[in-house]
């Protein structure tokens, strides 16, 4: 084999084991979707770049699910930024940071920052 048909198994993208999963809930990572500031660090199939919305007034529940059956993580409080990665059912999945919290907020709950 010469030097340019040769295979690299080094660099940030070798396929040279399984990879540990971050807890749930801690990154903004789903099997099919993540955060674009995670590109490089894990492979999924798609990556978003978060698009920012404000909490209302009342602040919302960060929830495990997209549903109220969900355990609620936290509290977001009126005015944080939440980074809306996916909006499905009534539903933004997201995050706070890139360091998370990463959860589910009724999209009702959100609105979008003024320019």
């Amino acid at each position: 084999m010469t030097e340019s048909t040769a295979i690299s198994t080094q660099g940030p993208f070798a396929l040279s084991g399984p990879v540990d999963r971050p807890e749930p809930g801690s990154l903004p990572l789903r099997g099919d979707l993540a955060h674009i500031g995670l590109a490089g660090r894990y492979f999924v199939p798609h990556y978003a770049v978060p698009q920012p919305r404000s909490v209302m007034p009342g602040g919302a529940p960060l929830m495990s699910s997209p549903d109220e059956r969900g355990v609620e993580q936290c509290t977001l409080m009126e005015g944080d930024s939440f980074e809306v990665l996916d909006i499905s059912g009534g539903w933004a999945w997201g995050c706070l940071s890139l360091t998370g919290p990463v959860g589910y907020v009724r999209v009702d709950r959100l609105e979008t920052l003024a320019a």
